[in-house]
């Protein structure tokens, strides 16, 4: 049956107050977010009913109507005819929301904001990567062996391989530095330039950097000597989160600072060069070095916490990994599995964020099975295979979430998983599509056991989605709605 995507937008603006009640409106990969000027007019319960509509909620100012991918998109394009508005970014939604958050909130609002729209560069570099990894790895394919051995004409697409899954790790701080001073107000072309200089190749990445700080080799560390006033390392930022972040905030209070001061004659002469230059020697003599060691402090805590109580750790993170997604305090792990991955060489985070995302959709395909209402069987059978693609919002938001039961399902399958896969010590290469495409960027070594937790997340949310059901009041809902 075909979508009537107009209808379906005339039916939101009716259930949330009319065109007149939008402050602004946009969307992400799956949901319509809208800035409400005020928010008792929306029925919710009407507008559960709409076609295509999987949920709805409120979270930090903004009203969020779960769509899906694709339709999420044609849906906004008829919203935006019917209103007239102009279109928005999610980043004006959010400002435009009207509720002060907490620090907390702001926090997650911003890593929100920065790494959104550089997602699809690290989600390619992760996938690029495992292909790389199972190229490479032995006694995967061959006992003994691997396929570059096996098959020397792979070594040319290998090194291509190697080499396009690098760039986005190895240029992550301008990736970054162009996202953050987009987010806080800068030149986006000024962020990436801020964000190469601290991967330039003058300065020492990670390895030679311990290399020289531990004297190996009779190597000791080069430095920039100012005018003998002082020194600045020559070291380099490969694949470091928090030094750019941060040196792409002063970038930015810089550069308004002096926009507001220089003459407008003068200001493409001034600005830039001032704002870099300042930025410059603060990112690489004090930003760069101390968020260099609170990055390692954030890191070595979580990998510390694991290795006391990994159990814990993996029954927490398992089961209240979903329960994030709802509040947008998900985007903070992209941060965290980055860190892990430049300071470890791989992540134990994103495995469970994987697994959660197919114990998710794994519940809610057992709804397909449990539920008698056509529309429900329809829902949950496109919500999850939407989940194990890992988009999971239609099987969260319009399946799990509204009947309860099989939410708990599934998070109590995605924290068994979780525990085995950490026990074992699974880890991936690159945070790739968080779902059964997964095992492609967990290191190849990790490929049987994660796979094993995969079985996990898909039978234990099953089973007991259709174990609670039969205590549930479903089957009675669903014989009065009909079959329509």
């Amino acid at each position: 049956m075909s979508k009537n995507y107009r209808d379906t937008a005339l039916q939101i603006l009716e259930q949330i107050g009319g065109k007149d009640n939008i402050d602004q409106a946009a969307h992400c990969v799956t949901r319509l977010r809208i800035a409400l000027k005020d928010d008792n007019k929306v029925n919710t319960d009407k507008l559960l009913t709409v076609p295509l509509v999987k949920g709805a909620f409120h979270n930090a100012g903004v009203f969020q109507i779960i769509i899906g991918p694709v339709d999420v998109e044609r849906v906004y394009a008829e919203l935006i005819d019917l209103t007239k508005m102009e279109k928005a970014t999610v980043a004006d939604v959010k400002t435009s929301g009207g509720k002060k958050l907490n620090p907390l909130q702001k926090l997650v609002k911003i890593f929100s904001d920065v790494f959104m729209p550089i997602l699809p560069a690290i989600i390619t570099a992760g996938l690029l990567m495992g292909l790389n990894n199972l190229i490479g790895a032995k006694d995967l394919f061959y006992e003994g062996k691997n396929l570059l051995e096996v098959y020397p004409n792979l070594e040319g697409l290998w090194g291509l391989i190697n080499m396009m899954a690098n760039t986005s790790f190895v240029f992550l701080p301008a990736l970054v530095g162009w996202s953050a001073t987009k987010r806080f107000g800068g030149s986006e072309i000024l962020g990436m330039v801020l964000g190469l200089m601290l991967v330039h190749p003058d300065l020492l990445n990670a390895w030679n950097y311990g290399q020289a700080a531990s004297g190996l080799n009779g190597q000791t560390l080069p430095y920039f000597d100012i005018l003998g006033l002082f020194s600045i390392e020559k070291v380099g930022y490969q694949g470091q989160i928090l030094p750019i972040l941060v040196a792409a905030y002063v970038l930015s209070k810089v550069e308004l600072w002096l926009r507001k001061r220089v003459h407008s004659s003068i200001q493409l002469l001034v600005v830039p060069i001032t704002s870099i230059v300042v930025t410059g020697v603060l990112a690489l003599g004090i930003i760069g070095p101390v968020t260099r060691h609170v990055g390692n402090f954030i890191t070595d805590g979580i990998v510390m916490i694991f290795d006391v109580a990994p159990a814990l750790g993996a029954i927490i993170f398992g089961a209240l990994y979903a329960p994030l997604v709802i509040t947008g305090m998900h985007h903070m792990f992209i941060a965290i599995d980055l860190q892990l991955i430049a300071q470890t060489g791989g992540t134990f985070i994103w495995p469970m964020i994987a697994l959660s995302n197919i114990a998710q959709g794994s519940a809610a395909l057992a709804m397909f099975w449990i539920a008698k209402n056509k529309t429900e069987k329809s829902m949950a059978s496109t919500s999850a295979l939407s989940a194990y693609f890992g988009i999971t919002e239609p099987a969260m938001f319009g399946v799990n979430l509204r009947n309860k039961f099989p939410f708990y399902a599934a998070i109590i399958g995605s924290g068994i998983a979780a525990i085995f896969i950490t026990l074992s010590g699974v880890l991936a290469a690159g945070v790739g599509v968080g779902g059964l495409p997964g095992f492609i960027s967990i290191i190849p070594k990790y490929i049987p056991t994660f796979m094993i937790g995969m079985v996990i997340a898909i039978v234990v949310p099953l089973g007991l989605t259709y174990l609670f059901s039969k205590s549930s009041k479903l089957n009675n809902r669903d014989g009065e709605s009909g079959t329509e």
